[in-house]
């Protein structure tokens, strides 16, 4: 893991120090609210319907085993006991004063962790692949160059008030675990015919109100102008970017504004000057950037562990666990396992401090110290032996942390929802819960096989519903909470968007209206096939006639839902 510098150490201070001031300043009067409000959000503070929270960057979505028990500490002192883990690499903490925000992230500091720009109009947390580095599909590890953007986002002056936020993700592998196709900026790794290194620039992309699947950029900008062109990029946005109205400041608006041909030359002309500056990366800081992502010393293993596979072939428990939530590791002899925050008796991504101290300390005994954060708001142990694989097992089955369901249904993506943000038009937790409930069963859940069900308050999607299989947005009727379902949405390389199948429903008839979804899906899907090849074979009315009857109406792209 990267390790911070003093130049680093010293922001993160002043930052600290800089809200303190500005909160005291607020507290006596001669900060008003209006211009405290995009300062504490680029401090990652925000006020709720309950109490005030704080988003923590993880950035590129890696944790030491220290930070996690820092989290833990700061959890149980300042907030409720937990944490909540976010789709963009963040842990939000719920349940504070506003006063215990510079307690929080003065304690934070310590452990080189942080809350600038984990929200505001600003560059946010850079994103990542989670199991970079580790993954048998990555050719190139993309964390070095995650760390040179942070570096240059982290602070960047001309950058604090921008149109809109900026989301950027950079992805090593062809898989797109990172989801760059719906970032307002993706880097992804690739080589040329020459085997030089360098990125295909994608921009436009993103969810909420208006989806948009990314645009392609550049096919391929080499490596050293990584931080010129993004900052061009940016610079663009800053300069023609709208600020009269936020539902259309996004880049994604920008950028289908002016087309992106015309997006392009502008980017282009900016970049001109920039191209040969001091931001033109060198190989010696790149390979410097690079040693703190060196390997681990991985031992000298032959391949797979015969006792293990033997423990796998004797107990089905243990096996259903390794066959969802341990994946192959480019390693001989290694594995990437992945702890499920998914029961129905908490919330999606929900854990509490205890919970974070026993993964510290798996971190620290099984995986050279370090864990990774999900974009489906699970954990990450990306170095473990398959030899220590059944010891592991053993201890996250008491902790709650081993529900074998990674991607299988009941591993479900939700935000906060209407029990705590303000933006929210129902909540989300509640009925995750009746939904995980209604498929408890592993047997069917075997069955049924890989389905990603996603579930968002509103129809700012932060818990992507507009790229699952099955995807569930809360709506307001009155007064009353009512669901929209949408079908057919994956993310990933073929990135597409689902469709709404009908109105919106009571809370009560969600769960029903899925499992009728899932029959269908049973009925109708070939054999091996996705359900969202399926819908794309039979079309959505089978679906939609399943959910809602035979008056079910004809299905809507998942654009309109914001006109809903």
């Amino acid at each position: 893991m990267y390790q911070y510098n003093a130049r680093d150490q010293q922001l993160v201070d002043a930052r600290v120090a800089q809200l303190r001031d500005q909160l005291e300043r607020h507290r006596a009067g001669t900060l008003s609210a209006e211009a405290f409000r995009p300062l504490r959000l680029q401090n990652g503070l925000y006020t709720l319907r309950q109490a005030a929270m704080l988003r923590i960057a993880v950035p590129y979505g890696l944790l030491s085993g220290d930070q996690l028990r820092a989290l833990a500490q700061v959890s149980e002192t300042y907030g409720p006991g937990h944490g909540h883990f976010t789709t963009r690499h963040n842990f939000q903490l719920a349940g504070l004063t506003l006063e215990a925000a510079p307690l929080v992230l003065a304690d934070l500091a310590r452990v080189q962790l942080h809350a600038i720009q984990s929200s505001g109009s600003c560059i946010r947390n850079v994103t990542s692949d989670p199991l970079a580095g580790a993954a048998a599909d990555e050719p190139m590890d993309p964390r070095p160059w995650c760390e040179l953007l942070r570096q240059w986002s982290a602070g960047h002056p001309a950058f604090t008030r921008l149109p809109r936020k900026v989301k950027i993700a950079v992805q090593g592998a062809g898989a797109d675990r990172a989801l760059i196709q719906v970032q307002d900026i993706g880097f992804n790794l690739v080589r040329n015919a020459a085997k030089e290194t360098g990125f295909r620039v994608l921009v436009d992309g993103g969810l909420g109100r208006t989806p948009m699947p990314a645009l392609e950029l550049e096919s391929f900008l080499p490596w050293r102008h990584l931080l010129s062109y993004a900052e061009a990029i940016c610079q663009v946005f800053n300069a023609d970017g709208r600020r009269d109205s936020p539902h259309k400041s996004r880049l994604k608006f920008l950028v289908r504004s002016l087309g992106l041909d015309e997006f392009r030359r502008r980017v282009a002309a900016a970049w001109a000057p920039l191209k040969d500056s001091e931001l033109t990366l060198t190989a010696a800081r790149v390979a410097g950037i690079a040693g703190h992502f060196a390997d681990p010393p991985y031992a000298d293993l032959a391949g797979d562990d015969a006792l293990h596979l033997h423990r796998v072939e004797r107990d089905p428990a243990y096996a259903a666990w390794v066959r969802h939530n341990v994946q192959p590791h480019r390693r001989p002899g290694y594995a990437i396992v992945t702890l499920s925050t998914k029961r129905s008796d908490r919330a999606p991504g929900d854990v509490a401090a205890a919970q974070l101290r026993q993964v510290a300390d798996w971190a620290d005994d099984y995986s050279f110290g370090e864990v990774r954060v999900t974009q489906r708001q699970n954990l990450v142990l990306a170095q473990v032996r398959q030899s220590d694989l059944h010891a592991l097992w053993r201890q996250a089955v008491p902790a709650g942390l081993a529900t074998p369901n990674i991607g299988l249904l009941t591993d479900i993506v939700a935000c906060p929802g209407g029990d705590e943000c303000d933006l929210a038009n129902a909540r989300s937790v509640p009925l995750t819960k009746a939904i995980q409930a209604r498929f408890a069963d592993q047997g069917l859940l075997e069955e049924v096989g890989a389905l990603v069900v996603n579930c968002s308050g509103c129809m700012n999607g932060c818990a992507h519903h507009q790229i699952a299989d099955i995807g569930i947005r809360g709506i307001d009727k009155q007064g009353a909470e009512y669901y929209q379902l949408g079908i057919g949405g994956r993310a990933g390389a073929d990135t597409r968007f689902g469709a709404v199948i009908g109105p919106a429903i009571p809370a009560a008839a969600v769960p029903a209206a899925v499992a009728r979804l899932v029959d269908t899906y049973l009925s109708y899907r070939a054999s091996g096939e996705p359900f969202a090849d399926t819908v794309a074979r039979i079309g959505h009315r089978p679906f939609a006639t399943a959910a809602y009857g035979s008056a079910a109406p004809a299905p809507r792209p998942v654009r309109e839902l914001a006109r809903a």
